[in-house]
């Protein structure tokens, strides 16, 4: 692969190569310092060791480490975007960019987060189907934000259980068009396979029981700000919720979104982020929350909408 060359980042300045690049570079630390004990990072020329300091104004020249083959099913693929928000020897917690999967599965030929921490350097727990090793939850392909990933397998049966017992903490941001009315409240609708579409889901009388509680944080002339905490966690849970009080995401037109205002704010997915994850540590039992921020396409059509 070619190397990555481009001035420090002042963001990065003073940092250590080894934080400094799983932070560039969405390596695991381990991997970083691996690459700079073999000499595959250099700063104005100069080989540096993985515990010397980046400085401000130097160019920064780095050795893409090459991809490897994982467990089976799994590509080694480094996955643009994709960042390691928190890492130990339990858990990691990526914020998972737009048009990755978070593993892989029949007919997806894109990136996926397993295949990304693979090339990344970061080990999971071996826990699960063998395409889907150490994942504990998903997100959509088209819903960027926070995933946690089991490295152990103590954290694999630890995480699994929080998940299913709801005691984990899922905070997404949504833009919806329109106003919701009240403007804060609790959506509780079972959701299944649409009837007529099995590609997407829709509310069903007999559908598993689903649990969305929102909060408008701003309003706009044509959309809302909501942060909203899942209390269940069904595939397309808050995008078909919305949808069902006809107030559906921006851009999400699989669930009825407008087109022209979709393209006005120059989206091609829905305005959904996983904006906060919070649970017990799997090995302490100490809390751990873990915040992420709006990517480029979601804040742009934000700033549109507030005029």
């Amino acid at each position: 692969m070619s190397d990555l060359t481009l001035p420090v980042p002042d963001g990065l300045a003073g940092e250590r190569v080894d934080v400094a690049l799983a932070r560039l570079m969405g390596l695991s630390r381990s991997r970083a310092a691996a690459l700079a004990d073999d000499g595959g990072v250099r700063l104005d020329g100069r080989v540096l060791a993985k515990s010397d300091r980046l400085t401000a104004g130097g160019w920064l020249e780095v050795e893409r480490p090459e991809p490897e083959r994982e467990a089976e099913g799994v590509v080694a693929t480094v996955v643009d975007g994709m960042r390691l928000a928190y890492e130990d020897d339990d858990v990691v917690v990526v914020d998972k960019p737009i048009g990755v999967a978070a593993h892989p599965s029949p007919g997806w030929t894109g990136p996926t987060v397993i295949g990304g921490l693979a090339a990344a350097g970061v080990r999971v727990a071996t826990s699960g189907a063998s395409e889907r090793q150490g994942v504990v939850h998903r997100l959509d392909v088209g819903t960027s934000g926070l995933m946690v990933v089991a490295k152990s397998e103590h954290a694999y049966t630890v995480l699994k259980r929080a998940f299913k017992e709801r005691t984990v903490e899922k905070v997404y941001h949504a833009l919806v068009q329109g106003h919701p009315d009240p403007s804060s409240g609790t959506i509780d609708a079972p959701l299944a396979r649409h009837p007529k579409h099995d590609w997407k889901f829709a509310v069903v009388a007999d559908g598993r029981p689903s649990v969305t509680h929102y909060e408008t944080l701003e309003a706009m002339p044509r959309a809302s700000l909501l942060e909203i905490h899942l209390e269940t966690g069904r595939t397309h849970q808050i995008r078909v919720h919305t949808s069902a009080l006809r107030h559906p995401c921006v851009g999400d037109l699989t669930y009825g979104a407008d087109p022209v205002l979709a393209a006005r704010v120059g989206l091609g997915r829905q305005w959904l982020h996983a904006m906060r994850l919070g649970f017990a540590h799997p090995a302490t039992g100490e809390p751990l929350v873990v915040t992420s921020t709006y990517p480029d396409d979601l804040a742009h059509a934000l700033e549109v909408l507030r005029g």
